[in-house]
């Protein structure tokens, strides 16, 4: 038992580390397949919670939909502000947490990178079968729920 839950373990490790490095190269390749639309990959990634949730979010609600902190997430907000991609909005439910959402450039941005990640990742997916992929889905999901319901980092 004990030496099957630690190549399960190592398995995993493995799993972590390699996701790592390839978070590391997702953000390089991103931030170069948008850099003429005039966006990085934190900057798309912010446009893309509004999208995805096809309503305007206060900073905070964008901060835990995609997994960063509300300080780094409030920089990007403020800069695509000053360039003309988001607007502020009051927010009926709370007086200081304003609303968030994409301008008309901001969308037409948006729709672009969209497009281009479109293509791109049929490229990268053209090796690997759709069920290998959805399984990898499926693992990484599951170990983001189990770190997100608050599992203990000591492993109890």
């Amino acid at each position: 038992m004990q030496n099957t839950q630690t190549r399960k373990s190592q398995a995993l490790t493995d799993l972590i580390l390699e996701t790592f490095s390839l978070n590391g190269a997702l953000l390089a390749a991103g931030d170069e397949l948008v850099r003429d639309i005039g966006l990085t990959s934190a900057r798309w990634q912010v446009l893309g919670a509004i999208a995805l949730e096809q309503r305007p979010l206060t900073v905070a609600q964008i901060a835990r939909r995609m997994g960063l902190s509300r300080q780094a997430v409030q920089r990007v907000v403020n800069e695509l502000e000053v360039a003309g991609v988001l607007e502020f909005s009051d927010n009926p439910d709370h007086k200081r947490a304003r609303l968030v959402s994409m301008t008309n450039k901001g969308e037409r941005a948006y729709a672009k990178a969209d497009e281009r990640q479109t293509d791109w990742a049929q490229g990268l997916a053209a090796e690997a079968s759709q069920q290998d992929i959805l399984t990898a889905v499926g693992v990484l999901r599951s170990v983001n729920q189990r770190l997100s319901a608050g599992m203990d980092v000591q492993g109890a």
